[in-house]
């Protein structure tokens, strides 16, 4: 039963593999003609050869007790024609290298073009998936499926589909000619063809696994090193070194298995198929001397059949070894289109709402949410933010204060209730809208390779280099960009390694304000700030919140005090609102809070 689903999962993929090949479906049948072309060329040498013998070499029917200079004159009509084939020969051999060489060049050129649009189209949908699948896949396996396995996928278009083509052709029209030259030594030869489909099923059932083990392996090892690659100051910090580097020798030795493995099915299997190429000779020479012997077959033709069934095993090589390839390709493939076909939560669907800016009023009914299940983050939470207002969300960590910020966005969806914007559910405003008008400034900074110039702009050619120094200074963001060597032009590394905390919040500010988002969304923005960066944000701040909704998660509460209005979430639900002195009267969740961290900076 197993067995069968594989088939037709591998149907399925081929069918799905093949739609990206039909744009191209022109240059694919050019080099099929080529192939034609080529295969037609090499059958027609053997014949030449084989003619050459019987009707020039072996031809002669006279006396051979002349002087060698005498038989030189008498057979000068046999030496002419040997050198025509031979010129004929060269010419074949010489139009099957040109063919040759003109299907190689298609064949890539469509293969680079195919990959081209799969690794487009792979990216494309990266970029599209919901943040929760980001959360549940390593990067390193996502960095595999947009490189080494759209590669995998570029070796089956430039080599199997048209070698295989070739290898088929070549495999009629031997056997189309062997049998026309004599079908019984024909037969003969063919006894050992059991014996190759026999080998061809076995090594099929066994490299199936192999190549699949292989990728998942590769995968799992991309991801080890990209996580730990990236997190290497923190290896290093705990002294985790030696601990790291069992943990990759044992990832490493599990790829290392698995590449053996493999290596050992395809060892057996290429000295079998040696193995039935020499057996095929074996009874071509004796049954066809036998033969020859007795005057019904002629030395040429046995020749011909030499050649041809070395050359019948040549393609059969070929399709194993493309098979080999085949096979790492379609389990390439299959982790490629599982990740195409990941579910897309996020896709609009019909027509949506196209705003060219908010006013900013942000209202949350009876919204319940959770991560997953019913393990409830948010509990019928319900409020309303006038345009203009700053709403401050403060609680103990887990309490939902961004869950509420990222729901916003639609990073996540409401399991209940809903959220609206200028009286808009958000499900009906176009997510590029949305988002573009939302500005957002997050505790984790992330700075792309590239310059200061670059990260500020990422790639939005609308926004002129003016207004990126405009959003600098705004911010203060200038007050270190100008001391660079090469102020906005300076180079930016991973992550902005070179930065430090506070330097990489102003620019992550900077670029938020050059984008004018309508609604601002501020997530512990100011909390690897040194003090001295962050009089220059509060003051950078103080202007941008003026006219635009802000929100505002912040654990120092010194930093929201002047807020229009303050929500105390505590486990999901809302315990408490109001302004800061309203609070505090209160003496409560936030009247707690702020004492202890009053008592904290005592």
């Amino acid at each position: 039963m197993e067995d069968v689903n594989n088939k037709r999962n591998d149907l399925v993929i081929v069918k799905r593999l093949l739609v990206y090949a039909k744009p191209y479906a022109a240059w694919i049948i050019l080099a099929l003609f080529l192939v034609i072309g080529v295969v037609a060329l090499e059958l027609y040498r053997p014949v030449l050869i084989g003619n050459a013998v019987d009707e020039i070499i072996t031809g002669y029917s006279g006396s051979y007790d002349y002087p060698p200079e005498t038989m030189k004159l008498i057979r000068q009509e046999d030496i002419n024609k040997l050198m025509v084939v031979t010129g004929v020969f060269a010419l074949t051999l010489l139009g099957g290298l040109l063919l040759q060489y003109a299907q190689t060049i298609v064949l890539n050129y469509t293969g680079q073009k195919i990959i081209y649009c799969i690794r487009n189209e792979v990216f494309d949908k990266v970029q599209s998936l919901h943040v929760d699948f980001f959360n549940k896949n390593p990067v390193g396996k996502l960095v595999t499926r947009i490189t080494n396995d759209t590669e995998t996928l570029n070796e089956m278009y430039t080599s199997v589909i048209v070698n295989s083509a070739t290898s088929v052709l070549k495999l009629a029209g031997i056997s189309i000619f062997m049998f026309v030259l004599n079908w019984k030594l024909t037969l003969a030869m063919f006894t050992v063809v059991p014996l190759i489909v026999i080998g061809i099923i076995i090594f099929r059932k066994f490299s199936i696994y192999s190549y699949r083990d292989v990728r998942t392996r590769v995968a799992n090892l991309n991801s080890f090193l990209s996580e730990h690659i990236s997190g290497m100051k923190i290896v290093q910090i705990f002294g985790q070194e030696k601990r790291k580097q069992q943990e990759f020798e044992s990832i490493s030795n599990k790829l290392l298995k698995a590449n053996i493995k493999q290596l050992i099915i395809f060892s057996i299997f290429r000295p079998y198929m040696h193995f039935m190429n020499i057996l095929g000779l074996v009874i071509i020479l004796g049954y066809g001397g036998l033969k020859v012997i007795d005057g019904s077959l002629s030395i040429g033709v046995l020749i011909i059949f030499i050649q041809y069934v070395t050359m019948f095993f040549e393609p059969i090589e070929q399709l194993s070894e493309q098979f080999d390839i085949l096979q790492s390709a379609m389990a390439s493939a299959e982790k490629i289109f599982g990740l195409l076909d990941e579910e897309n939560k996020e896709i609009n669907i019909g027509d949506k709402i196209n705003l060219p800016g908010f006013r900013g009023e942000i209202e949350f009914k009876n919204v319940w949410f959770a991560y997953e299940g019913e393990d409830w983050v948010l509990k019928d939470v319900s409020f309303k933010a006038e345009p203009g207002d700053t709403v401050a969300f403060v609680g103990a960590t887990g309490a939902g204060k961004t869950s509420i910020l990222s729901l916003i966005c639609r990073y996540y969806e409401v399991n209940k209730g809903e959220i609206l914007i200028d009286g808009h559910p958000i499900k009906e405003i176009d997510i590029e809208c949305l988002r573009k008008n939302i500005g957002q400034m997050m505790q984790d900074v992330f700075l792309f390779t590239g310059t200061i110039n670059s990260n500020i702009r990422l790639k939005n050619t609308q926004i002129t280099d003016d207004e990126i120094v405009e959003a600098a200074a705004y911010v203060n963001a200038d007050s270190f960009i100008n001391r660079l060597p090469e102020k906005y032009q300076e180079r930016v590394y991973e992550r902005g390694a070179t930065f430090s905390a506070g330097q990489r919040q102003l620019l992550s500010f900077a670029r938020t304000l050059a984008y004018k988002p309508s609604i601002l969304i501020l997530d512990e923005a100011t909390s690897n700030i040194d003090t001295e960066t962050e009089v220059l944000i509060q003051d950078a701040l103080e202007k941008l919140m003026k006219g635009r909704t802000t929100l505002v998660v912040a654990h120092r509460l010194s930093t929201i005090q002047h807020a229009s209005r303050i929500i105390v979430l505590h486990k999901g639900s809302i315990k408490e609102t109001g302004n800061h002195q309203e609070l505090l009267q209160r003496k409560g969740i936030y009247f707690k809070l702020y004492k202890l961290q009053y008592q904290e900076i005592k």
